[in-house]
């Protein structure tokens, strides 16, 4: 069947041919369905979510975003909700609850069965942000005295409604992780080959209150397509799979990036989120660097004489201020996603202050080089203010470039997020430095104060 475009979708909606839309969707993808329902208005979004088959209506209902999902719970029958809840995986219902408000939740949990609703409370304890918080428990468990035979018999009959089927968790009667086997794994091998004969018994693993930071790290050094989670027993408990770890991906780059604005996170998108809210997030960095800009201006009123004496100088404070910046959120911003991605630790210290400093000295050269010129031709006689200004900018650069390297390692040692020591936080200290650095130099060269 062709698959039409969204304009087509609406005429279909205008005109009312819900037979024909129903079978259109039905061949859709669950994600391009449910783009399509959000453009829908709020009557209209209800009726055509409860004309999709029953086998498609709970993957769309986990693509959508958390108010139109809210709107339908709310428009549907205890009955229908309940088929939802059950047929969503736990990981995705864990995530459906966790955003939506109070008493909607109330409503979800009373039509949940008593095993859902128990496995529900208990993903809900695990610690935000952690393994256990993002795992689903639908995986497939073997066991290692099976044959080949005998675990395809239980996939095709338990792995319906798995989230994935390909990487299969061999368990004892305890439930502890003793080893991994692949779907490719089984197919090449004889029926009565036995499963402790083929699987794999080192297996890469997470524990339930590890970080998701942790997680995602073992899925790109290892590439993998699931991370079985265990608990501190060596009981397996869940997996996650690689469209989770995508979710939380983006999801910390987005705090990543706001950390770096100087903006507290949001978990919102940027057009759902109110002017009062966006304003919240963003006065506490502001007046945290405002009152620090402070000290800039405490070390020029400190050198006010030299300016009285020499108006010349004040001339080149914002050059100095902005280069220095400029170098140390380059070298920042290159340390925190350095660490991000795992290439830098803090125990590289010393290494990369080392390799800063010698970009920064080169960096520092040809940007002297050439101020160094400009001025000769701009300010001729002047010789001593420009040896000032060059000496100035090569100091700056230098120190600016091993301030930015240091203090994102410095956030990691402390147990912070590298990411708060970017580019507005590193040019309020850089400033600082580069104008002590300027009229130092400048009152011993030429003979200020």
């Amino acid at each position: 069947m062709e698959i039409l475009n969204l304009e087509q979708l609406m005429k279909l909606v205008e005109s009312r041919q819900f037979r024909k839309l129903r079978d259109v969707l039905a061949e859709m993808n669950e994600a391009d369905v449910a783009e399509f329902i959000e453009e829908l208005d709020p009557d209209r979004m209800v009726l055509i979510y409860r004309m999709l088959p029953k086998e498609v209506a709970a993957d769309v209902f986990s693509f959508l975003d958390v108010e139109e999902q809210t709107h339908i719970i709310n428009s549907i029958t205890d009955y229908e909700l309940g088929k939802i809840i059950e047929d969503l995986y736990v990981d995705d219902a864990v995530d459906l609850l966790e955003e939506l408000p109070a008493t909607v939740v109330r409503r979800v949990l009373q039509n949940a069965t008593p095993d859902t609703r128990k496995l529900i409370n208990q993903f809900l304890q695990y610690p935000d942000n952690s393994a256990g918080s993002i795992m689903t428990a639908e995986y497939i468990g073997l066991k290692k005295n099976m044959t080949v035979e005998q675990a395809f018999a239980y996939i095709r009959k338990h792995g319906v409604d798995k989230e994935t089927i390909y990487t299969c968790y061999v368990t004892d009667d305890k439930r502890r992780l003793e080893g991994v086997v692949t779907v490719k794994d089984l197919l090449m091998n004889p029926y009565e080959t036995y499963i402790k004969d083929i699987m794999d018994e080192y297996v890469i693993k997470a524990v339930t209150t590890q970080d998701q930071e942790e997680v995602v790290e073992a899925f790109n050094k290892y590439d993998l397509l699931t991370l079985p989670v265990v608990d501190h027993e060596d009981r397996l408990v869940g997996i996650v799979t690689v469209d989770d770890v995508v979710d939380v991906m983006e999801q910390e780059a987005t705090e990543d990036f706001e950390k770096m604005a100087a903006m507290l996170p949001s978990e919102k998108p940027y057009l759902r989120t109110s002017v009062l809210e966006l304003a919240r997030n963003r006065i506490p960095w502001l007046l945290i660097l405002m009152f620090t800009s402070m000290v800039t201006g405490g070390i020029l009123l400190r050198y006010e004489n030299a300016f009285a004496v020499m108006p010349l100088l004040v001339t080149f404070v914002p050059m100095l201020m902005d280069t220095g910046g400029n170098c140390g959120n380059q070298s920042s911003t290159m340390i925190i996603r350095g660490m991000a991605v795992g290439e830098i630790e803090p125990s590289d210290a010393l290494k990369v202050l080392w390799k800063e400093c010698r970009v920064g000295i080169l960096c520092g050269l040809v940007l002297a080089l050439a101020n160094f010129i400009r001025l000769m031709i701009q300010y001729p006689g002047r010789e001593l203010v420009c040896l000032t200004v060059v000496l100035s900018l090569l100091g700056t650069v230098i120190l600016a470039k091993s301030i930015g390297c240091t203090m994102p390692i410095l956030a990691k040692v402390l147990h912070l997020d590298p990411a708060i020591m970017a580019a507005p936080l590193i040019t309020t200290v850089v400033d600082a430095c580069s104008l002590v650095i300027y009229f130092k130099i400048a009152c011993t060269l030429l003979g200020i104060l």
